[in-house]
């Protein structure tokens, strides 16, 4: 190669070197603000579930701490005083509710009608105020009540269609009671509990259980 390419070369290479600095001099910037953005958004990710994790311990222990108070009113109120929302405020709610019948259906009846909250809850709830009412609530209102919990593929259909059988019972329809229950011996989604309880009201009721 001759002094005259040799040189070339090297003006070619000062050349490109410049042009790289100047493009980092103009640009390099927004290199620094990504890298800064990801360090941060790492950190601050960190840190959010972090805080995600304290709170949900507190609402945790202040819920045990509430629960541990034998006193039934002071126990309410301990309950009524954690601070909650979104599914916290429900399970809250749903404490409460199982805890005081004087309260619990308005409080089960907010959750089962807040569309805000994920099924799970709604149904939990309209099952609950299905499950606490007496003779005095006709059969059609309890049917209404149950209706989104018994829908296939729903988290606690078996333990609607028990809760709809204790209504058609109170109602006088025993055939309707026991032709419900007897088909709950064959739900593969009834717990094993749920059978047996099933089981010993047809026997109650001198009907004859089907073999699951």
């Amino acid at each position: 190669m001759s002094d005259t390419d040799s040189f070339i070369d090297e003006v070619s290479e000062e050349v490109r070197r410049d042009k790289l600095y100047t493009v980092m001099r103009r640009y390099g910037w927004i290199a620094a603000v990504a890298v800064v953005a990801v360090v941060g958004g790492a950190a601050y990710n960190e840190w959010r579930k972090a805080s995600e994790q304290s709170a949900a311990q507190a609402f945790g222990d202040a819920i045990l701490a509430a629960e541990g108070i034998e006193d039934p009113q002071e126990r309410i109120a301990a309950l009524q005083g954690v601070a909650g929302a979104g599914e916290q405020s429900a399970v809250l709610n749903l404490l409460v509710a199982s805890d005081a019948a004087d309260v619990s259906t308005d409080a089960l009846m907010k959750i089962a009608s807040d569309a805000s909250l994920p099924d799970h809850f709604r149904h939990l709830a309209a099952l609950r105020v299905a499950q606490m009412q007496d003779e005095a609530v006709s059969l059609d209102e309890v049917r209404s009540m149950l209706a989104p919990v018994l829908v296939a593929g729903a988290p606690y259909r078996v333990l609607g269609e028990e809760a709809l059988a204790l209504a058609e019972l109170r109602a006088g329809d025993k055939e309707a009671a026991v032709s419900r229950l007897q088909a709950l011996l064959v739900d593969d989604e009834a717990s094993g509990a749920l059978r047996r309880r099933a089981t010993q009201l047809i026997v109650a009721l001198g009907g004859t259980p089907e073999a699951s």
